[in-house]
């Protein structure tokens, strides 16, 4: 049974950065596409980066340039670093399978929240 387990989150201050980590069991991770998504109270769930089994990544317009979604095989686990935090990221922050490619997702994890306030 896959598992994806999120952590990393935090309360920040604006500017400021964090890291984020999804530690999966039951898959390889280099085997498939994976996503970070996020929810904000009130919205609908939103995929912030993604990347496909030859590496390849790809943001939305807002967050690119601010965060890096990347992989480490040997700890079957990847991140999301962000950098230059805004109220606006502020959601809990979830990772999956690329749905566009893979056309399913395992069950969700319990998310890390990440508040950036001043």
């Amino acid at each position: 049974q896959v598992q994806l387990v999120e952590s990393g989150g935090g309360l920040v201050q604006p500017g400021r950065s964090l890291r984020l980590s999804c530690a999966v069991t039951g898959v390889i991770v280099t085997f498939k596409p994976w996503a970070w998504y996020r929810q904000a109270p009130g919205k609908q769930r939103e995929m912030v980066a993604s990347i496909t089994r030859g590496d390849t990544t790809h943001y939305p317009d807002s967050v690119k340039g601010r965060f890096t979604i990347s992989r480490d095989n040997a700890e079957n686990t990847f991140y999301l670093q962000m950098n230059d935090l805004k109220s606006e990221d502020t959601a809990v922050y979830y990772c999956n399978l690329d749905a566009r490619y893979t056309g399913n997702r395992y069950a969700w994890g319990q998310g890390t929240q990440v508040t950036v306030s001043s």
